[in-house]
């Protein structure tokens, strides 16, 4: 008695654990429903904040250049404004000169002078240019900034009207699917349905039966597989896709069906009642023949006494 009473708690565990994996599936499935209903928005006000923040460093970069571009043309025109200065300072020195080597050290400082003052000149040309185009870009920058915030903008209200009208029905799957997994208690399993429904492309760990087949990958499911998997004594993995195989039954709630272990009776006792109704046809089939000959081996009798 007490060997029999252990191994009923031992299925009675099994099949609670089974139900209780089946509604975490349920219940996360429900959760990427919800996911799926958000879309793409998401990733896109992702994407959109990603290229604000860039275009937001590229902008900095520039006005930075900008900066330093703004800085370098001032230095160049001082450099400038002081070569002309040394230029007219060496000029007038030229109408005093004594000797010829004053006359050509003037001469060639003079020229060298001028020669700075033009590359100077060429340098604030370039350095104006550029600068231009600096601003061009900073003007550009700016403007695509402003159309992506409103894009944003737009993108995050949409992505607030969808969370506001799901955001209570996650919460309480999530907290639903916490419950399930503490009730669990089994690590492995738990470990093993996380790993199967990170690695399905649907998002599916635990299937039923569909069809006399895996629920999953739709490969057909032996007879006397499908009677294992409906008594639930075991946790049985589909030999192709490597998916947890329940019964369909597990997948209702608690209150669109009956408990675990009445189930799997009814089902048991299904299967005797069309055993029993079989025997009972044969039985009468055999007593119908037997009466037909009975019937007509006396009728001879009776015409010889007769006789």
């Amino acid at each position: 008695m007490i060997e029999k009473k252990t191994q009923n708690e031992e299925e009675i565990t099994v099949k609670e654990k089974l139900y209780a994996i089946t509604q975490l599936q349920k219940a996360l499935s429900d959760i990427d429903k919800i996911r799926i209903l958000r879309g793409e928005l998401p990733l896109e006000v992702q994407d959109i904040e990603d290229d604000i923040k860039g275009t937001q460093t590229r902008l900095d970069n520039i006005s930075a250049a900008a900066k330093a571009l703004t800085h370098s043309i001032t230095s160049e025109k001082h450099k400038v404004a002081n070569t002309k200065d040394l230029l007219d300072k060496y000029r007038r020195q030229l109408d005093h000169v004594r000797n010829n080597r004053e006359y050509d050290n003037l001469s060639k400082e003079i020229e060298y002078q001028d020669l700075e003052c033009q590359l100077s000149e060429k340098k604030i040309r370039e350095y104006t240019e550029e600068l231009a185009r600096r601003k061009d870009e900073i003007a550009q920058l700016k403007e695509k900034i402003e159309l992506r915030q409103g894009d944003l903008a737009q993108k995050e209200s949409e992505l607030g009207c969808i969370i506001k009208e799901t955001q209570g029905e996650e919460e309480r799957l999530q907290e639903r699917a916490q419950v399930l997994e503490e009730k669990i208690k089994d690590k492995r399993l738990l470990a093993g349905f996380h790993r199967i429904r990170n690695a399905s492309h649907n998002g599916l760990a635990v299937v039923p039966i569909d069809r006399d087949a895996c629920g999953g990958c739709f490969n057909r499911i032996p007879p006397q597989r499908q009677l294992e998997i409906r008594i639930a004594k075991k946790v049985i993995i589909c030999e192709y896709c490597g998916r947890i195989i329940v019964d369909p039954d597990f997948f209702l709630d608690e209150d669109e069906k009956k408990p675990v272990d009445e189930t799997s009776q009814t089902a048991l006792t299904d299967d005797q009642a069309t055993k029993k109704k079989a025997s009972v046809k044969r039985a009468m089939e055999t007593k119908s023949t037997t009466t037909k000959d009975k019937g007509g081996t006396e009728a001879p009798k009776e015409t010889e006494s007769e006789k």
